[in-house]
């Protein structure tokens, strides 16, 4: 559940957030650095999304109630089961009087209405929706006990040792918790799918239910709108979590992830998590050494429809440096399989090997730009006559 800000709280943020901004300007990274940035969380990341290196660490692994941030997880569950075609945007959700009796947040669903899952998903991103959270567990994982399972199997296969899931919305139950490090790599798996910025970056939007009513969603994380290159996550708050925040923010290419968990007022959590942000953009750079949209050559395919494909890194190969340092000229090895179609893209068919003075110091996945079809008999009938007419 999240309080909603007075117009006053709000002309106090952002004369607050501006002052912050400027007195971090002026002070030195390492005077900054060894400070408290986060004074009032009980506990506080920093880490840049591409590489996972972590920036600044305040009790990260203490396990703390999450609140609505825990709606991260769920729509990562989401994004999943959309890219997987399991579930459409487009496609209706029945509301169960489970889903439509819940409290905090909410979008105020009728039960044995319908919603649409783009609707439901603006819901849970934009107004922290607990309704339109559980619908779609519902949905997804059959029963919401079965999402929340889920819930914990995903947890568990990103390597995440200090979170357990009750419920998919937040609100306060025993045995219910998280940390911040444990958000931080959630929302940093979360933002890969990069369609969810499109609703966590959403200030205000109205929407309109199944009975023709409007509701004005207002986001709760009010940093997308006054803090520059803030598109989500997600906020939380509940009596015995406080007030916590899980943002993120993209600047020259870079993108930030900050958590704050236990703070005691909703201006707190944006004034530490901007003392976070801006001591990542005032103090790191990064660098992409191969974009994930460079062509690395073209790669010929056994028994393909196309007989040759492009190559490319499976992700993007990025550096994390000091805003002061020089980038290093780097060079490219390639090792390619030999590739047999059908193939996929994002399927392994070589290594790339990237090296500063002769010795390798990253490895990345090679794969190919689109998928490939396995050839019939009448392509290779075709191909073998073109060859016999070309005389090759």
């Amino acid at each position: 559940m999240d309080l909603k800000y007075s117009l006053l709280e709000v002309s106090c943020l952002k004369k607050g957030l501006l002052l912050l901004f400027i007195f971090s300007l002026l002070l030195p990274m390492s005077v900054l650095a060894e400070s408290d940035m986060a004074p009032t969380a009980k506990s506080a990341i920093l880490i840049e999304a591409s590489t996972g290196k972590i920036l600044y660490n305040k009790n990260a692994n203490e396990k703390l109630a999450p609140a609505s941030m825990t709606k991260i997880m769920s729509m990562l569950l989401i994004m999943e089961a959309i890219e997987k075609g399991q579930i459409k945007l487009t496609d209706k959700i029945n509301i169960s009087e489970n889903a439509a009796s819940m409290g905090g947040s909410q979008l105020f669903l009728q039960p044995n209405t319908t919603a649409k899952v783009e609707d439901l998903l603006k819901g849970i991103a934009i107004a922290s929706g607990n309704d339109a959270v559980v619908a779609m567990a519902e949905k997804i994982g059959g029963t919401e006990e079965k999402f929340v399972e889920m819930m914990n199997k995903k947890a568990q296969e990103l390597g995440l040792k200090n979170t357990q899931f009750k419920n998919p919305h937040g609100l306060d139950t025993e045995g219910h918790y998280s940390s911040s490090y444990d958000m931080a790599m959630m929302a940093r798996e979360l933002v890969k799918h990069e369609a969810i910025l499109n609703y966590t970056s959403v200030y205000e939007e109205y929407l309109t239910k199944s009975d023709g009513t409007e509701l004005w969603m207002v986001n709760t994380n009010k940093l997308v709108k006054f803090y520059e290159g803030v598109d989500g996550l997600k906020t939380g708050y509940t009596t015995t979590a406080g007030y916590c925040l899980t943002a993120t923010a993209l600047k020259n290419g870079m993108r930030l992830i900050s958590v704050v968990m236990g703070e005691d007022s909703s201006a707190n959590r944006s004034t530490d998590t901007v003392s976070l942000l801006n001591y990542g953009f005032n103090s790191y750079k990064l660098n992409t050494i191969v974009s994930k949209d460079k062509k690395l050559g073209k790669i010929k395919i056994n028994k393909g429809k196309e007989e040759y494909a492009n190559l490319k890194v499976k992700n993007s190969v990025t550096e994390l440096l000091n805003v002061n340092d020089k980038v290093k000229k780097y060079t490219l090895q390639t090792n390619i399989d030999n590739v047999t179609a059908p193939v996929k893209e994002g399927e392994k068919v070589g290594t790339l090997k990237i090296k500063y003075k002769n010795k390798t110091i990253k490895t990345a996945d090679i794969t190919v730009d689109r998928n490939l079809k396995k050839a019939n008999l009448w392509d290779l009938y075709k191909r073998n006559l073109g060859l016999v007419v070309s005389g090759k």
